[in-house]
């Protein structure tokens, strides 16, 4: 066995939580996997099931969704985001980059409560007389 090449023969470990760093980190291929050609040659088909999950799971986390038919739905805006960005990106960097930022924002943004102009208008009616 070439001493080299050990850690491609393990599996990739599937990453804790919703983390969207773990997200990159669990779809990167092999190190000097993107060296030739179009990258989306060498972006293997369970790498992107893995990175739609990671969506899923953040969709489910901050969309309200009732029902196998919510959960669909959700499937279903899961897998369109990540065609689009896998059809846009420029290589495997910029793909997984710009799935990152945006699952960040949807953290930042559930964790923000003056985002949420619902609980603002709560707040104030609760202060007003």
């Amino acid at each position: 066995m070439d001493g080299n090449n050990w850690r491609a023969a393990q599996p990739l470990a599937e990453p804790q939580g919703g983390d969207p760093i773990a997200i990159a980190a669990a779809a990167a291929p092999a190190p000097g996997a993107m060296e030739t050609g179009d990258w989306r040659t060498q972006f293997q088909p369970e790498h992107r099931q893995r990175v739609v999950h990671k969506i899923m799971e953040t969709l489910k986390r901050h969309l309200p969704f009732s029902g196998v038919e919510g959960l669909q739905e959700l499937k279903k805006i899961a897998v369109r985001f990540e065609e689009k960005i896998y059809t846009a990106a420029t290589d495997q960097s910029d793909y997984l980059r710009k799935i990152t930022l945006k699952m960040l924002s949807m953290e930042t943004k559930s964790q923000n409560p003056m985002a949420n102009p619902l609980q603002a208008n709560v707040a104030n009616s609760s202060q007003n007389p």
